[in-house]
């Protein structure tokens, strides 16, 4: 009987060593970003069942939008040659470019997306006939997977938008609308942010649903970000990760305001902003450093 307790507590002993080293692991959020695509082609289903396969906290993503107003994933506003493939395999020519806010969705799925592998990226797999997906079936696909993970990942959706070229896009508040309208029809608010480097979806989001989270987006340089991120409600900063300071990140989270940098695929650096203390990671390669943090 003596023995049996004895290996009862050691069972709760470990028990709750490995909870509290799990509960460690996971200070850090780990966001995939465009999916994976340091394994996976970017932006696809392919890449985004992967990295909720791996058990990310957040599958980063970015917008583009079709004529006729129907939100997909993709980083590009056109289809990008390195990357995409045209109708019966063609390659695309890199001088000219196929704007996505002229093609239909329909036109857009004669593209495929998956079978050329990134030159950026020497161990990624191409999944053939992968093609760009609405933001809808990424949903659809979170909604319908039977992955442990599917039921509490979140959503980081970067609205691609740039003031100069406003014919890529719809205007900031429509892009906010259709955004913000379609997260509502999932019953997702509450796992979503919508993310930006063009503050106005961001200020346009807000006044439709404030309970949604935003992320402003900072590039190269190093700003006042408190500033920034009170001037606009924003409730995350998303620097680029060589222009953070610790002194930033403690400013920051005193306010409220998570820091969450972008995009980080060195171990070196990982250690530099885990000591920091941000928030979360967006990487290129999530399973490695979901292994990183487990070390």
């Amino acid at each position: 009987m003596g023995r049996l307790i004895k290996l009862l507590c050691l069972t709760i002993v470990i028990g709750s060593f490995v909870a509290e080293a799990k509960d460690k692991v996971r200070t850090i959020e780990v966001q995939g970003h465009r999916g994976a695509r340091a394994i996976y082609p970017e932006n696809t289903l392919a890449g985004f069942e992967y990295a909720l396969g791996l058990g990310v906290d957040t599958l980063e993503l970015d917008l583009a939008v079709t004529r006729g107003n129907v939100l997909v994933v993709s980083h590009d506003p056109f289809l990008n040659p390195a990357i995409c493939l045209g109708p019966k395999g063609k390659k695309l020519d890199p001088e000219k470019k196929i704007l996505i806010r002229q093609l239909t969705f329909d036109e857009l799925q004669k593209y495929d997306c998956g079978t050329l592998k990134h030159p950026g990226f020497a161990k990624q797999k191409p999944v053939p006939g992968q093609r760009i997906p609405r933001l809808s079936q990424v949903f659809e696909m979170v909604k319908n997977s039977k992955l442990p993970q599917a039921k509490s990942v979140k959503f980081n959706i970067e609205t691609k938008i740039v003031p100069a070229y406003a014919e890529l896009t719809p205007t900031p508040e429509e892009f906010a609308r259709l955004v913000v309208e379609l997260v509502k029809s999932y019953d997702l608010i509450s796992r979503v942010t919508i993310q930006s480097f063009d503050d106005r979806t961001l200020v346009a989001a807000k006044k439709l649903e404030p309970k949604i989270k935003t992320a402003l987006l900072i590039a190269y340089n190093h700003v006042d970000m408190l500033v920034l991120a009170k001037s606009i409600g924003a409730d995350i900063i998303s620097p680029n990760h060589e222009w953070i300071l610790e002194s930033d990140v403690k400013t920051l989270q005193r306010k409220g305001i998570q820091v969450i940098p972008w995009t980080v695929n060195e171990a070196s650096a990982w250690d530099r902003l885990i000591k920091m203390g941000v928030d979360g990671i967006i990487t290129d390669d999530p399973a490695a450093l979901l292994q990183h943090l487990r070390r």
